[in-house]
C-alpha cells in the first residue's frame, strides 16, 4: 500500500508573506496621486509610513487619512531635488534608526516639448526631481538599511523610460523619458551593489494611469481638442483599451515591499495594460 502523501502546506501563509508589521516605510511624493495610494496601502499592511513631500499640507492629509483608519503615519517636508532638503529629512529620521522600505515616488513630467524646443531649464528641472531625487534619497537611506541588515527600495520609472512614444504631438518632454530610463539603470546598478547586504532594489514602470498629477503642466496649455486627441491615442495604443487606476498598483507595491519578493532584485515591472508588449 502506498504511503499517504503529506498534505500540501504553503511555505508561508499569505498573511505572513505580505505582513509589514514592524516595518518603517518612507514614501516620497506622498501628498497625492500614486504616492498617496502607496502610503495608504503600505500602512494597511502594517507598516509605519513616513509621508514626505514638498507639499506639506498634502503630505499631512495623507498621514491623517492613514491615522483615521488606525494606521501609524507622520508627515515630513522634503524637496527631493535639493541635497540640503534630503539631508535635513534624514537628520529628522536618523534618531529612530530605521527605514525598512523606501519608495522613490516623487517626480514631475514637465511641459510637452519636442527636443529642439525644450528649454535647458526644463530639462534640468525634470532630471533634478526624477533622477537626482531618486539618487539623493537612496544614497541617504542606504546607511540606515545597512545598519538594519536589509531593506527594500522601490523606484518609480515609467513605460516612457522603456520605449519612446510620439503619436504626432509631444505627450511630454524627452527629459521625462530620459529621467525614467536613468532610473532603470540606477535600479539595476544599486541592486547589484547591495544584493549581498539583503537590500533589494526594484522598479515599477507604470503605463498610463489616471488620478495622478503628472499631466498638470500639459493641461495648462492644452486645448480641449488636444486632450481629446491625447486620450484617444492612449486608449488606441494600450492593448487593454483603458487607462489604469492608481489602486491597481497596490498589489505590486506590497509584493515588492514585502517578504513575498525576498528573492527578487534588479527587476523592472511594467504595469501598463500590455503597452510594452506591443
Amino acid at each position: 500500500m502506498d504511503e499517504e502523501e503529506p498534505a500540501l502546506v504553503a511555505h508561508d501563509d499569505a498573511g505572513r508573506l505580505f505582513d509589514l508589521t514592524g516595518k518603517v516605510a518612507l514614501v516620497t511624493g506622498a501628498a497625492s496621486g500614486l504616492g498617496r495610494v502607496f502610503s495608504e496601502v503600505l500602512a494597511r499592511f502594517g507598516a509605519e509610513v513616513i509621508c514626505a513631500d514638498r507639499d506639506t499640507a498634502g503630505a499631512a492629509e495623507t498621514a491623517a487619512s492613514i491615522q483615521t483608519r488606525g494606521g501609524r503615519s507622520s508627515a515630513l517636508a522634503v524637496d527631493v531635488s535639493d541635497p540640503a532638503s534630503v539631508d535635513a529629512l534624514m537628520e529628522r529620521l536618523r534618531p529612530a534608526g530605521a527605514i525598512d522600505i523606501l519608495v522613490n515616488n516623487a517626480g514631475i513630467a514637465g511641459s510637452p516639448y519636442r527636443v529642439h524646443e525644450l528649454p535647458v531649464a526644463d530639462w534640468n528641472r525634470v532630471i533634478a526631481a526624477n533622477l537626482n531625487g531618486t539618487f539623493l534619497c537612496t544614497r541617504a537611506v542606504l546607511p540606515l538599511m545597512l545598519a538594519r541588515g536589509g531593506g527594500s527600495i522601490v523606484n518609480l520609472s515609467s513605460v516612457l523610460g522603456l520605449d519612446g512614444y510620439y503619436p504626432g504631438s509631444a505627450v511630454t518632454a524627452v527629459s521625462y523619458g530620459a529621467s525614467k530610463a536613468g532610473i532603470v539603470g540606477f535600479t539595476r546598478q544599486v541592486a547589484m551593489e547591495y544584493a549581498r547586504d539583503n537590500i533589494r532594489v526594484n522598479a515599477i514602470a507604470p503605463g498610463w494611469h489616471g488620478g495622478t498629477q503628472l499631466g498638470r503642466e500639459r493641461r495648462v496649455t492644452a486645448t480641449p481638442q488636444d486632450i481629446a486627441d491625447f486620450e484617444a491615442a492612449i486608449l488606441r495604443d494600450t492593448p487593454m483599451g483603458r487607462r489604469g487606476a492608481p489602486e491597481e498598483l497596490e498589489g505590486l507595491m506590497i509584493y515588492l515591499a514585502s517578504d513575498a519578493s525576498r528573492f527578487v532584485t534588479g527587476q523592472v515591472f511594467a504595469h501598463d495594460g500590455g503597452w510594452s508588449a506591443r
